[in-house]
C-alpha cells in the first residue's frame, strides 16, 4: 500500500513518474508493486490539485496563450459502443485544456474533459477567477470556436482576444504515415478588445504539449500506456504541472515558472509536494 512506503520510495516513485516513465517500468526499475505506485500517485496527484488551486491565485499576467491536448481513456472515441456513448462520459476522446502565461511559462490552469461548449466555459470561469481584478489580459487561441462565446461571457469588455487559424494542406497520408498534416496558412483575427497582433501567438503553449507527451507516459501515442480511468488521468496531470511549475528550472528562464510568477521565491523539490499532503491523508491512503 502507498502508505507503507518509506519517504525515500516515494519520491523515487514519483521522480521516475514525472520523467515519463510508466506505471510498469517504475515497477520494474523500483520493485515497487505497480498498484502500489497507482495508490501513490492519486494521494499525490490529487493533493497537487489542491496546491495548484490554492497557491496560483491572484495573478496578474500581461498574455495568456490557451490550447488543448487531445487523449483518451480506456479507448479510443470511435471505439465506443452506442449505449457507451450515452451513459459513460468518462471514457474516450478526453481534451486537456491549458492556459499558460506566455511571459512566466507558468499554467495557470488546466481542466480535463470533451471539447465542448461546457467544458471550456468552465475551463474560462476558473481562469478568470485566478486572475487580479485590475488586470487586462491579452488572450490568445487556436480557432476553436467555443473560446469565443466562453471568453465574452467571463471577462466581457476586460480583455483583448485574437485567435491564430492554421489552415492545413490537403493531402494523401501514405502508406503507414504517422505525421501531423502540412500547415498551409496561418492567419489572425482580433474578436474582443484591441490585441496586439504580433503577440497573438500559441506558440508556448503549444511547445507545453510536447512536455506533456514527453513527460507522462499515458499520453505517448501509438502504446498500451494510455489511462484507464478518468481520476488516474486527472491524478497524473495534476501532478505533471505542479511539478513543471514549481520544482523543474526552465531551461530560458533558469528559473521555475512559480519563481517567474513570483509565488515562491525557491525551487521545490519532490519533497515539497509530498509534504503538501496533509498528514492523515498520508496515513490513511489506500
Amino acid at each position: 500500500m502507498a502508505n507503507c512506503l518509506k519517504r525515500e520510495q516515494k519520491r523515487s516513485v514519483v521522480k521516475a513518474l514525472v520523467e515519463g516513465n510508466s506505471i510498469r517500468s517504475t515497477e520494474r526499475m523500483l520493485e515497487i508493486h505497480r498498484d502500489t505506485i497507482m495508490r501513490l500517485l492519486l494521494v499525490v496527484g490529487e493533493a497537487c490539485q489542491d496546491l495548484l488551486d490554492q497557491l496560483i491565485q491572484n495573478l496578474n499576467v500581461d498574455a495568456i496563450q490557451c490550447d488543448e491536448i487531445w487523449t483518451f481513456v480506456q479507448k479510443k472515441q470511435r471505439r465506443l459502443t452506442d449505449e457507451e456513448k450515452k451513459r459513460r462520459d468518462d471514457i474516450g476522446d478526453e481534451y486537456v485544456f491549458v492556459a499558460m502565461d506566455a511571459d512566466s511559462k507558468l499554467v495557470i490552469n488546466h481542466l480535463i474533459g470533451k471539447r465542448d461548449g461546457y467544458t471550456t466555459r468552465e475551463f474560462i470561469c476558473d481562469l478568470s477567477n485566478r486572475l487580479n481584478d485590475e488586470t487586462r489580459p491579452q488572450i490568445s487561441s487556436d480557432g476553436f470556436e467555443s473560446y469565443v462565446s466562453a471568453i465574452e461571457a467571463e471577462f466581457g469588455n476586460t480583455v483583448d482576444y485574437g485567435q491564430i487559424i492554421k489552415d492545413y494542406a490537403s493531402e494523401h497520408p501514405g502508406r503507414g504515415r504517422y505525421s501531423p498534416p502540412r500547415v498551409s496558412t496561418v492567419h489572425k483575427e482580433t474578436i474582443l478588445g484591441a490585441p496586439a497582433e504580433g503577440d497573438i501567438s500559441t506558440s508556448y503553449v503549444e511547445r507545453q504539449n510536447l512536455t506533456m507527451r514527453m513527460s507522462m507516459r499515458r499520453f505517448t501515442r501509438l502504446t498500451n500506456g494510455f489511462s484507464k480511468k478518468l481520476r488516474n488521468l486527472k491524478a497524473a496531470v495534476a501532478l505533471h504541472f505542479a511539478y513543471y511549475n514549481f520544482c523543474r528550472v526552465h531551461q530560458s528562464l533558469k528559473v521555475t515558472p512559480a519563481m517567474a510568477a513570483k509565488l515562491t521565491d525557491h525551487v521545490w523539490s519532490v519533497d515539497d509536494l509530498l509534504d503538501w499532503q496533509p498528514a492523515q491523508v498520508l496515513s490513511t491512503a489506500a
